[in-house]
């Protein structure tokens, strides 16, 4: 119980990455803020966490013994992220641990001269801004307790380049560094600042995840085989799945990481390494 009488608030937490971290954490001992979105964006090309998925991803964290609060929020909408904030201290008095995890993969697949300026703005604003708005909502309590751990899921795009995915490239990169600046920030306030840069991570039935393919189908890759077109350009010879990803998340969210700030862990099975 690596997280007992932890407060954990995690964002785009209906599916995918968001759900398996939210019931490693519940496993864990920790208790649970859920965010997602709950709503259709304009502009994003595929549907979205909704409200079902969430309550999912709740049942499934009570299942784990964890006390959940759900939350329908925008990470585009600052004052909907304190007031999620708000309520999270209302019912637990506490936040000890932030997952920045809310993201989109599209609209993607463009030369750079052929993104529109509402594609790119989009990308950024939830991808990027989303992250530091919530780390804006929450950074504030943490540094008054003294104590805190704020994870950003960021990408192998984080890291290096990917052909007409420049502005989901950018906004990965741009977590990263700030990641590292928040770290500064935070350091002799005893916050930690960490991401996580996961390599191509199956879409496991039981969290419902999606990323991959939505990924896929914005490189024109045939959606049906395209884990085995991705599993090629591994050098493990597999995908990363999403239980090594929340491994990872629990790790820096505990005291086993108590001196762990400003670090970049890399979840790819090497892709990188080359």
């Amino acid at each position: 119980m690596r997280l007992a009488g932890k407060v954990a608030v995690v964002t785009g937490a209906a599916r995918g990455l968001g759900r398996e971290c939210a019931r490693a954490f519940a496993r864990e001992g920790a208790d649970l803020v859920l965010l997602d979105v709950d709503a259709h964006i304009d502009g994003v090309p595929y549907p979205l966490g909704n409200a079902d998925q969430l309550q999912t991803t709740a049942a499934l964290c009570r299942r784990d013994g964890a006390a959940v609060l759900v939350v329908s929020a925008d990470v585009r909408d600052m004052a909907a992220l304190h007031q999620a904030k708000d309520m999270a201290l209302e019912r637990f008095g506490r936040i000890d641990i932030l997952l920045n995890n809310a993201g989109i993969a599209a609209p993607s697949g463009k030369i750079v001269h052929d993104i529109e300026e509402e594609e790119w703005n989009l990308m950024i604003d939830i991808d990027l801004s989303g992250a530091w708005r919530m780390t804006k909502a929450v950074g504030q309590f943490m540094t008054s307790q003294r104590t805190g751990s704020i994870i950003n899921i960021a990408s192998t795009a984080g890291s290096v380049g990917y052909r007409n995915f420049s502005a989901y490239v950018a906004a990965k990169h741009g977590i990263v560094g700030l990641t590292r600046a928040a770290a500064l920030d935070y350091g002799p306030l005893k916050v930690r600042v960490n991401a996580i840069c996961p390599g191509s991570v199956r879409d496991s039935g039981h969290v419902e995840g999606r990323m991959l393919s939505e990924i896929a189908r914005s490189l024109e890759v045939d959606v049906a085989s395209h884990e085995q077109v991705f599993t090629q350009a591994q050098p493990m010879n597999e995908l990363v799945e999403p239980a090594d990803v929340a491994e990872a998340a629990v790790w820096l969210a505990s005291d086993a990481a108590r001196r762990v700030t400003g670090s970049i862990v890399t979840v790819d099975g090497g892709f990188t390494a080359r």
